[in-house]
């Protein structure tokens, strides 16, 4: 009985106090996940019809979002009474604000690595880039990493700091990107005729560019069996009507087409056996 008693003793004001701050505090939070909502879809709206970049104008809109985010958590920090541990956090005083920032560290880089290739853009939505060996089309730039879609469907996502400290290769960036194909000929082939014939035939080619960069065809290599051509084109990378491998595969099928057509012989590799000192060969 005197269990229940001491129950019934409870401060309940204190808690109805408790409840109130509580029910405050998810208020106000609530309150600013939709202020930070509404200004980062103002913001991103705002800045995309200003800027050429829409990579840039979705970054600084999300960089907003999260600083009216922080502001309501300050806010409800305030409410509830830890002020102390604003200051200690906005301060970085004391060896619990170290050990935060340390643990933070990684988010920390990423999100300035993120900053920095915002403004330094070597890339936009939609390049293809290759970034430590993964080669994709640019999605999107988040304030942590940088989301990539591979040529397989594959979404990968990149820590901003390894884009900041690898080498980044942009395919696209001035929307020409040049692809090359060999080609080998018989050794009896009229060279000059063969490439002639592989050079108009590939100006030909619907999506090669002609005027800005034009085709060019040279000898490669001396090869065991062939004389290897190189041939090489120039793409648009802005013109969506048809897609640059596209245009690479359909150049290389009529390249082949026209060189059978005239006459020449594309062989394989050819090995020759000689018999040593006169004896005959045998076979098992």
């Amino acid at each position: 009985m005197e269990e229940v008693f001491k129950f019934f003793e409870t401060d309940w004001h204190t808690i109805r106090h408790g409840l109130i701050l509580v029910g405050l505090s998810v208020t106000i939070l609530m309150v600013f996940v939709f202020l930070a909502r509404q200004s980062k879809r103002f913001l991103s709206r705002k800045l995309s019809k200003r800027m050429q970049d829409p990579l840039l104008a979705n970054f600084l809109a999300t960089i907003l979002k999260a600083l009216v985010i922080l502001v309501g958590l300050l806010l409800i920090f305030r409410i509830i009474g830890l002020t102390g541990v604003v200051t200690g956090l906005l301060t970085g005083a004391g060896i619990s604000a170290f050990i935060i920032g340390f643990a933070l560290k990684d988010i920390g880089e990423n999100f300035l690595a993120g900053i920095l290739l915002a403004f330094k853009r070597p890339f936009r939505i939609g390049d293809v880039v290759d970034i430590n060996g993964i080669r994709g089309q640019i999605l999107t730039l988040n304030l942590r990493d940088t989301q990539i879609k591979t040529v397989d469907g594959k979404d990968v996502f990149i820590p901003n700091a390894t884009i900041i400290k690898n080498p980044l290769v942009n395919f696209t960036i001035d929307g020409f990107l040049r692809y090359d194909f060999i080609i080998g000929l018989d050794y009896s082939s009229d060279y000059n005729a063969a490439m002639e014939l592989i050079l108009n035939t590939v100006s030909r080619v619907p999506g090669v560019l002609a005027d800005q960069k034009s085709p060019n065809v040279w000898v490669f290599d001396l090869a065991e069996s062939t004389l290897n051509i190189q041939a090489t084109f120039w793409v648009d990378t802005f013109d969506l009507k048809i897609l640059d491998v596209v245009v690479k595969s359909n150049v290389i099928l009529e390249v082949l087409m026209a060189l059978e057509k005239a006459g020449y012989n594309l062989p394989a590799r050819i090995i020759e056996l000689k018999n040593h000192q006169g004896k005959i060969l045998k076979t098992s």
